[in-house]
């Protein structure tokens, strides 16, 4: 599957960006999907991930509830990133990524990931 990512860009802190994957194929029930942001300097890092189910959502403590990814990806071909609350520390390239995995499994780890997208950058100003 292919990927590409887009949304990000330059807000304020405390505003708000969508972020979208677009998937070559379907994504829903196929894969296991992850976002992924990493900041200069710093390894990249798990944001959210749900399985391949779409039942089980996993959100790292930073973003818990501020970031979502809503219930209605079922697009089938694109899963988004809701962002809100956004804060400076939320600066960085944002990736998406596929991979299979158990029905009910969430990958947390970018190793675990056999697809990537080009990642898309969003920078929060203070």
């Amino acid at each position: 599957v292919q990927l590409q990512a887009s949304g990000g860009g330059l807000v304020q802190a405390g505003g708000s960006l969508s972020l979208s994957c677009a998937a070559s194929e379907r994504i829903a029930n196929n894969y296991a999907v992850g976002w992924f942001r990493q900041a200069p300097g710093k390894e990249r890092e798990f944001v959210a991930g749900f399985s391949r189910s779409g039942r089980r959502i996993y959100y790292t403590d930073s973003v818990k509830g501020r970031f979502t990814i809503p219930r209605d990806y079922v697009a089938e071909k694109t899963v988004y990133l809701q962002m809100n609350s956004l804060k400076p520390e939320d600066t960085a390239v944002y990736y998406c990524a596929a991979t299979w995995a158990r029905w009910d499994e969430v990958r947390l780890h970018a190793s675990e990931y056999d697809y990537w997208g080009q990642g898309t950058l969003v920078t929060v100003s203070s």
